[in-house]
C-alpha cells in the first residue's frame, strides 16, 4: 500500500526491537515498587481488556491523570507503560491507565467508546480535576474525548488539560495502508473518527507534543491538529516516536508540568 512506509515507525528507529521489552521491564519494576499503591485490573467494561490500573500518589491527590497507550489500535495494553506514571505521581496526582479491545476484534469507533467508558469509571472513583494524555493511537483517543457527546457533560467539565503525544489526528491517510485490513474503515468512518474534523474543543487546555525525529507524517499530523484547533504544538528536539514519551517519568518536564498545573 502506498503509505505503509510513511507510517512505519520501527523501521526508522535504531534498536526499535529493544524498546518493548525495556518498557515491559520498567513497568513491572515500577508496579512492584509501588506495592499496595498500585490497584491493578479494575474493570470498566465487560471484556477481559476493558480494565484499568490505578496508581495512588503518596499525597492527597490534586487530581487524576489518565494515560492511554498507543500501538495503532492493534497492539499493546496498559501493562507496558506503568513507569510513565512516575512524573504525575511525584507531582501529587494519581494516575490511571486503561487497556481496551484491539482491532480487528473491534473497530476504532468502538475503542473510542470504550475509552469514554473508562474515563467515566475513573471519574466516578475520584474527586477533582482530570487531565488526559495518550501516545500515538492513544493521542487520537484522548483527543476524541473532547468531541461533543462523547462524554457526559459533568465528566467532560472535569477535564482541564489534554496532551496528545504524536497523535494520529487525521485517519483518512490510513485508508491507504495495509493496516486498514485490520481497521476495516471506510471514508465515512475515517472522517468521523478524525480529531482534525472535530470542532475545536472548549473548556480544556490542549497542547500537542511530538518528537522532532519522528516520521514526517507524524509531524504533519501534529501540525494539522494544531491548525485545526488553533493550539500549541511542541516539537521536542532529538526525540523520536518511541522515546518522546519518556518525559512523562519526570515531574519537572514540560508535559508533566502542563498536565498537573493547578
Amino acid at each position: 500500500m502506498p503509505l505503509d512506509d510513511a507510517y512505519a515507525n520501527a523501521a526508522y528507529i535504531a534498536g526499535a526491537e529493544t524498546y518493548p521489552p525495556k518498557w515491559e521491564a520498567a513497568a513491572a519494576a515500577f508496579r512492584e515498587e509501588l506495592g499496595a499503591r498500585a490497584e491493578l485490573g479494575l474493570h470498566y467494561g465487560t471484556s477481559d481488556r476493558q480494565v484499568f490500573d490505578f496508581f495512588n500518589t503518596t499525597k492527597d491527590a490534586q487530581g487524576t491523570v489518565i494515560f492511554v497507550h498507543g500501538g495503532y489500535w492493534k497492539a499493546f495494553d496498559r501493562s507496558s507503560w506503568s513507569h510513565l506514571a512516575a512524573g504525575a505521581l511525584a507531582a501529587g496526582w494519581s494516575v490511571a491507565m486503561p487497556s481496551y479491545d484491539l482491532c480487528p476484534d473491534v473497530q476504532i469507533s468502538q475503542i473510542t467508546r470504550q475509552i469514554a467508558q473508562a474515563v467515566q469509571a475513573i471519574a466516578a472513583r475520584t474527586d477533582g480535576p482530570l487531565a488526559l494524555t495518550g501516545h500515538s493511537a492513544g493521542g487520537h483517543l484522548v483527543a476524541r474525548m473532547l468531541a461533543p457527546g462523547v462524554l457526559p457533560d459533568d465528566v467532560r467539565a472535569r477535564i482541564l488539560r489534554v496532551a496528545p503525544i504524536s497523535p494520529v489526528a487525521d485517519l483518512l491517510p490510513l485508508l491507504q495502508t495495509s493496516m486498514n485490513e485490520l481497521f476495516q474503515m471506510d471514508e465515512a468512518a475515517a472522517r468521523s473518527e478524525s480529531p482534525t474534523r472535530q470542532d475545536p474543543p472548549k473548556g480544556a487546555q490542549v497542547r500537542i507534543w511530538v518528537g522532532a525525529e519522528e516520521r514526517p507524517v507524524f509531524l504533519e499530523q501534529a501540525e494539522a491538529l494544531a491548525r485545526a484547533w488553533d493550539i500549541e504544538n511542541t516539537v521536542v528536539p532529538e526525540k523520536h516516536h518511541f522515546d518522546v514519551i519518556d518525559a512523562l517519568e519526570d515531574a519537572q518536564s514540560d508535559i508533566v508540568r502542563f498536565l498537573t498545573a493547578t
